[in-house]
């Protein structure tokens, strides 16, 4: 599954979408993080007193990782509430963010999927970087329907067919979900008398949004996470041959000396998670929606409506 993973299908375009800057409102946010050290030390983002660092750069995943372009604007939004100074870098690729990450050049990076995805990474910098927390371990491969349809499981679609007009809509055919539909799902279920229609992210979408508008029943390749899953009314059908591959875990890596530098930061990363239903309304407010004209806005307007997120965060982490 290793080359399905590496695949991933990308952009996860839809309606609306776009990446941009903010106008960020008022909101007490009490993390108790790291102040500063000495003047000088404040000066340069470095402390002598055991406190945090108060400057740091962020890796922002490349285009089409949309959980993890989400969550590093999240805590953006976060750190600057506290006071400090943060470095949204981009990266190219995960390949080039692994190798400055272990280089020091970036401080933090939110998306690293393992056990498979960035499993050759971690098998070459794995001991120049630091493994800071799972926040999320859901993240997998999908056959979705709209959830007031007849079909459980993907044994039911073969059987049920006709009730999804003999159609499976799937994404690009370079992407790994594609290959892995062809490859191991269609044989598996016996799906061969359905129509699998490759087509691309954008044109799949279109076509879900469509469909559970009207009422009509559809079944779609997807992923977890996506958005979709927030603005659509759609559910997974079960795998019970396991022929999508297992879940995956997202996990959050910094520097060598990441602890060192940032001991209280440490702590709150290690604490963080989200569920599917925040992660799915992040994800659908910054990428589906014309309210909000930035990554930064959306992140800000999300923690607006999620009030005690912080607090909470703040409360397992202990700090």
């Amino acid at each position: 599954m290793t080359s399905v993973r590496t695949a991933r299908p990308r952009p996860t375009t839809g309606r609306g979408l776009r990446r941009a800057v903010v106008a960020p409102a008022a909101l007490a946010l009490a993390l108790g993080l790291a102040a500063c050290g000495t003047e000088s030390d404040a000066a340069d983002g470095e402390s002598s007193t055991g406190e945090d660092e108060t400057s740091i750069s962020v890796a922002v995943p490349p285009s089409g990782w949309d959980e993890g372009i989400a969550v590093s604007y999240l805590w953006k939004q976060i750190l600057e509430d506290e006071g400090y100074d943060v470095d949204m870098r981009d990266g190219a690729d995960n390949g080039i963010i692994y190798t400055a990450l272990a280089g020091g050049d970036f401080d933090v990076y939110f998306d690293a999927w393992l056990p498979l995805t960035h499993a050759s990474y971690l098998e070459t910098y794995g001991d120049q970087i630091t493994e800071l927390g799972t926040w999320y371990d859901d993240a997998k491969l999908t056959i979705a329907v709209n959830e007031d349809s007849p079909a459980r499981s993907l044994e039911d679609l073969a059987t049920m067919a006709g009730e999804y007009g003999n159609r499976l809509v799937g994404i690009e055919a370079g992407a790994g979900l594609t290959e892995v539909t062809q490859d191991a799902v269609i044989p598996t279920y016996g799906l061969e008398g359905m129509d699998y229609v490759i087509s691309s992210t954008s044109a799949m979408l279109t076509e879900l949004e469509s469909a559970t508008e009207s009422g009509e029943n559809i079944a779609v390749t997807l992923w977890r996470p996506h958005w979709a899953y927030d603005e659509y009314p759609v559910r997974d059908l079960e795998d019970p041959q396991g022929a999508l591959g297992d879940a995956e875990d997202i996990r959050t890596y910094g520097t060598g000396d990441f602890t060192e530098r940032y001991p209280t930061l440490t702590k709150l990363i290690g604490a963080f998670e989200m569920s599917s239903d925040q992660l799915f309304s992040l994800e659908n407010m910054m990428f589906n929606s014309d309210e909000y004209s930035s990554e930064d806005e959306a992140a800000r307007a999300w923690l607006e409506q999620n009030p005690t997120f912080v607090d909470d965060l703040k409360a397992a982490a202990g700090v």
